[in-house]
């Protein structure tokens, strides 16, 4: 493959990546719409997938019902929109969705507890056992350990899938 063949690929990734977070945007918008609900969406491409935040210059609580106990509400939605931009592009979507800063604000608490458990497993020799989490906890666990230089590995079955990490 040519470097020109492979820049294009590359853009066209980007433009389906953007034309994904484009739909998601609209789908977000009428449904802030329909709650008549005030919040600005901002849209990115994050990591290989699209990334789409509903922030509220108002500091509005208002957002925070579209957030949900443990971000339970928040999880639904990325579903939602994820479904919605499949309709659209006949692609399934790994499109990531934050409201009102939640997931920014989790990550941080998620990549402190993944630094910790790997200093730990470095430091004890053994294997570092975490509470259950969704996949994208484990996945930003994951790379705070990766960081970190140890591995990890996620075991049990869902809901109650977990992370453990690996000493050196």
């Amino acid at each position: 493959m040519t470097e020109g063949t492979t820049a294009a690929k590359a853009g066209d990734e980007l433009s389906h990546l953007e034309q994904e977070g484009e739909i998601a945007a609209d789908y977000l918008e009428g449904l802030l719409d329909i709650a008549d609900l005030d919040g600005d969406i901002d849209m990115d491409v994050e990591a290989d997938r699209a990334a789409v935040s509903i922030i509220s210059d108002s500091g509005s609580r208002d957002l925070q019902k579209l957030v949900g106990r443990d971000g339970e509400v928040l999880e639904a939605l990325q579903e939602l929109t994820r479904l919605a931009v499949h309709r659209e592009t006949g692609d399934r979507s790994r499109l990531m969705l934050d409201i009102a800063g939640y997931r920014a604000k989790k990550r941080e608490e998620l990549s402190e507890i993944g630094a910790k458990a790997a200093a730990d497993a470095r430091s004890t020799g053994e294997a570092v056992r975490l509470d259950p989490m969704t996949p994208f906890e484990r996945k930003v666990v994951h790379d705070a350990v990766k960081t970190a230089g140890l591995r990890s590995e996620s075991e049990g079955e869902e809901p109650q899938r977990f992370v453990v990490v690996l000493p050196a």
